[in-house]
């Protein structure tokens, strides 16, 4: 129930290499600040206990690919997408399914659930949304 320090790297470092190529620098530079603010909020919020590290870097490492005036779409999304994600663990843990990945340490967490499991598609769908139909 992990999220790596590899996998935020690399989300980190694909937008800095092609943001820097593909975006204005002054959209480029507003985004990495969104950044290390998101980071910051993230720290905090788990220091207090509200959320995960993996998580917090999770979404750090995310914010810049989102556009501010998206952020409404983005919430809804992931609202959708963890409905989806928790419905599918809930049930997936009670079927044969579960042996497909047996050593899963969520399925022993009790009602604990790896919210990667949602924040990940989120983003996969926002981008694939946007790819299709942003302007």
């Amino acid at each position: 129930m992990k999220i790596t320090n590899k996998a935020v790297i690399a989300l980190v470092v694909v937008f800095v290499v092609v943001g820097f190529f593909l975006m204005p620098w002054n959209d480029y530079l507003w985004r990495l600040g969104a950044l290390i603010l998101v980071l910051v909020v993230g720290m905090i919020l788990n220091a207090a206990g509200a959320r995960g590290a993996g998580h917090a870097k999770f979404i750090a490492a995310a914010s810049p690919y989102i556009a501010l005036g998206d952020l409404r779409l983005v919430i809804a999304i992931f609202m959708a997408t963890l409905l989806a994600a928790a419905a599918t663990h809930r049930v997936v843990r009670l079927t044969p399914l579960r042996h497909l990945a047996p050593n899963w340490e969520s399925w022993e967490r009790g009602k604990k659930f790896p919210m990667g499991f949602a924040l990940g598609p989120t983003l996969a769908i926002y981008l694939i949304l946007g790819a299709l139909y942003g302007a």
